[in-house]
């Protein structure tokens, strides 16, 4: 049985970016400026630029998703407001937006969220499925790159601890805005390892799924709604979580992103915090 889309006219301002999707990107470029310049409480103009960086890259990581799916034949994203960049219409604001922002908080790292609804009934091939996954992974890639630019041209000053542990900020120009912008881009790269992980329910998973016999895609689709949470647990409980940093920290290696300095930029951003 074949389904003929039922969206045939896309909204005029369905590519306009929201209100809400500017109003994060104003947010972050006043608190990077801010930190640039040291104005009122650092640690606080750090927190707001690392958070509403981390949120715009989540919006893009779905519009990825979204933008990909209407050019491969489901124009009703256009319809649900996926292609406004607007956190607030995700099927799961909660999933999508709140609990990555959390776990960034306490735990910095860049936990995938949930993911915008696309209508596979109106995707006519396993190849255009499969892309529709990997556009919001890819986009962290991209972004991890477009972050990591200034760290490749050796603008960031380098950073290591003093014997006491603690870092010395002395000497540096601006060295609370670079710990700040390598937080970011290592945000960036944890995501886009997470987010490829062949696991159900996943990104990764979702880009290989399609490619399975309908039998085999049940009994995955059943294990889905609790692969991520096997995945958390694998990474807080068991010695998977250090082989994930130790892959994350080499992949910020190769981006020139000190893992020193992220590890500040991060002790930075939780202000609430005495260390």
């Amino acid at each position: 049985m074949t389904y003929e889309p039922v969206y045939t006219r896309t909204p005029r301002n369905a590519f306009i970016p929201s209100p809400v999707f500017v109003g994060i990107v104003a947010v972050f470029a006043v608190s990077g400026f801010m930190t640039w310049s040291r104005f009122g409480n650092v640690k606080i103009d750090v927190f707001f630029f690392v958070i509403s960086g981390w949120i715009i890259s989540l919006c893009l990581h779905e519009y990825a998703h979204a933008i990909t799916g209407y050019f491969s034949g489901d124009l009703s994203v256009a319809d649900r407001g996926y292609l406004r960049l607007n956190p607030l219409k995700y099927t799961h604001p909660l999933l999508s937006i709140v609990l990555p922002v959390i776990v960034v908080i306490l735990g910095g790292i860049g936990l995938p969220g949930g993911a915008v609804w696309v209508d596979h009934r109106y995707i006519r091939s396993r190849l255009k499925d499969s892309l529709i996954s990997a556009a919001g992974p890819l986009t962290n890639v991209i972004l991890a790159l477009i972050v990591a630019v200034p760290f490749l041209a050796g603008m960031a000053p380098e950073l290591s601890p003093t014997v006491s542990g603690q870092y010395n900020l002395s000497g540096a120009d601006h060295l609370e805005f670079w710990a700040a912008l390598a937080l970011v881009a290592f945000l960036q790269v944890t995501a886009s390892v997470l987010n490829l992980l062949p696991v159900p329910g996943l990104d990764g998973g979702s880009i290989i799924s399609p490619w399975f016999s309908p039998a085999y895609q049940r009994a995955w689709n059943l294990v889905a709604p609790w692969g991520f949470l096997l995945l958390f647990l694998l990474l807080w409980q068991t010695q998977v979580g250090d082989y994930f940093y130790e892959l994350v920290n080499w992949l910020a290696g190769l981006i020139n992103v000190d893992p020193w300095l992220y590890a500040l930029g991060f002790d930075l951003m939780r202000f609430w915090s005495s260390t």
